[in-house]
């Protein structure tokens, strides 16, 4: 597969890069004598939920360990600041752009000053939308719409029985890849007609915005049977609404989220949620490897999917005193 569009952009910037990769350009391959002079910049979406803090750490720990320089930024959940960031990374030469978009849409023109620079870039966890698969050598992360699948097929399951059953659905960042993916992936699955989606509305993944959507779900729809969450935090936060409410997490409300990071595995094992697909975080070696790679000019998968699993609350319960995040 080839990582640029023409055979003249792969040795520019081969050519851009024979000082960071050191002799022949073999230095980023084998651990010594040529990682420590690679720059990554890296763009992270926030810190807006558990997943994502373990995310950040995990790569921070993998670049370290890889002697690989990373400056790092936080944008604080805002497209803005990304793309702020990019452009200082450009500025800055670096040798690998990698980060984890907001949003999907609205990236182009940033993009294609980074590709023009001769600077590949990587996505993880997330991807864009843009019709020029040129514009990023690699997408690593999680199939969101199986994640969404997987969520609904736990549903049809147990609630085969049921006559009716109202859902209520605590959706991701608004416009984020996995927002749309889970989505998508639970109505390709849930399409009996004695499911409904009563309500739904983004609690932007975080435990507050969880909580607070879900207090105004409890106020509208006094007959909710099932909790979607696009992710553990807002399950989290819809426990905290369910219980204050003088209501049973998990018995009177069934919840089904996405992730398993610790918290949620813990109220999984508690019988607070009932299901959780998992989506790990734990994504830095990986992008180490995908990098290395790109600097020593090798070819990369453009579309590289963690492996991951689900959870029942024995499942949850075995895996728990394990678990790294």
């Amino acid at each position: 597969m080839k990582k640029f569009t023409g055979v003249a952009a792969t040795a520019a910037m081969l050519i851009a890069l024979t000082g960071c990769a050191g002799d022949g350009g073999s230095g980023a391959q084998g651990g010594e004598g040529g990682s420590e002079d690679i720059v990554v910049g890296f763009a992270q979406v926030g810190a807006e939920s558990g997943w994502r803090t373990a995310n950040t750490t995990d790569i921070k720990r993998a670049f370290e360990e890889a002697g690989i320089e990373l400056k790092f930024s936080d944008a604080q959940q805002k497209q803005e600041n990304q793309i702020k960031a990019i452009r200082s990374y450009i500025q800055q030469q670096v040798d690998v752009i990698a980060f984890s978009p907001v949003v999907e849409s609205g990236w182009d023109t940033v993009l294609k000053e980074a590709k023009d620079a001769g600077i590949p870039v990587v996505l993880t966890d997330r991807a864009v939308d843009s019709e020029d698969e040129s514009l990023f050598v690699s997408f690593l992360g999680s199939d969101f719409v199986l994640e969404g699948e997987r969520a609904g097929e736990w549903v049809n399951s147990e609630f085969a029985d049921a006559d009716q059953v109202n859902i209520v659905e605590l959706q991701g960042t608004t416009g984020a890849a996995p927002a749309n993916d889970r989505a998508e992936g639970f109505r390709n699955v849930v399409t009996d007609p004695k499911f409904e989606v009563v309500a739904s509305q983004t609690g932007d993944f975080t435990r507050a915005g969880g909580k607070q959507v879900m207090e105004a779900f409890l106020k509208s729809n006094p007959d909710i049977d099932l909790v979607y969450a696009h992710n553990d935090d807002m399950g989290l936060g819809a426990i905290e609404a369910i219980e204050a409410a003088g209501l049973v997490p998990g018995e009177d409300i069934k919840i089904v989220t996405v992730d398993a990071v610790k918290d949620g595995m813990q109220a999984l094992v508690d019988g607070k949620i009932n299901f959780i697909v998992e989506c790990s975080p734990l994504l830095g070696d990986q992008l180490v490897e995908i990098v290395q790679k790109v600097v020593a000019g090798e070819d990369v998968e453009k579309r590289i999917v963690t492996e991951e699993t689900t959870f029942t609350q024995e499942q949850a319960a075995e895996a728990l005193p394990n678990r790294q995040y």
